[in-house]
């Protein structure tokens, strides 16, 4: 339970520490193939020796919830169409997704560090499209949540995921 909370703790922090990492893609394009650990050092998506890191049933559940939400809504975003009120809701999923994710997925200790770089961008794109974030606006939000959704797609090992195409 302890090492679940520090998940939840870990994943807050870096999804809310200063917008180093959380700012939009023009100030911070890396590829949204990286985040900012705690100490400034990059902790950078990687795969298995060259393969996908393995997943569980709760994960990948939990991505496909997300996935779902923003496939639906994609068009009403790309048309500038989507209300804040929407956009609330989306990150109220996303946030909801995670917290199954940590309460539930149980990972080995390496796909499980990467796994927390997505789960960061993951809640920095939610922050964002609550209007938490004076910097972004909420469409960067989903841009953030599309663009950590592919990378899961890229290096975790889910054979029923498709990225979503935009």
């Amino acid at each position: 339970m302890k090492h679940k909370i520090l998940i939840v703790l870990t994943a807050i922090s870096l999804a809310t520490a200063g917008h180093a990492f959380a700012t939009s893609e023009a100030a911070h394009d890396h590829g949204d193939t990286h985040a900012h650990a705690h100490d400034g050092a990059a902790a950078v998506l990687q795969l298995n020796a060259g393969k996908k890191w393995e997943t569980d049933a709760p994960l990948r559940k939990a991505i496909s919830d997300i996935r779902q939400s923003m496939a639906a809504s994609l068009e009403a975003i790309h048309k500038n169409r989507l209300p804040s009120k929407a956009y609330s809701g989306l990150a109220h999923k996303v946030e909801g997704a995670v917290g199954e994710i940590v309460a539930n997925c149980k990972l080995e200790p390496k796909a499980d560090a990467q796994l927390h770089i997505i789960v960061a961008d993951l809640l920095a794109g939610a922050e964002q499209m609550a209007g938490k974030s004076k910097k972004a606006k909420p469409a960067d939000g989903a841009v953030r949540v599309i663009a950590a959704l592919d990378n899961y797609g890229k290096y975790f090992n889910d054979p029923g995921f498709k990225s979503i195409t935009h």
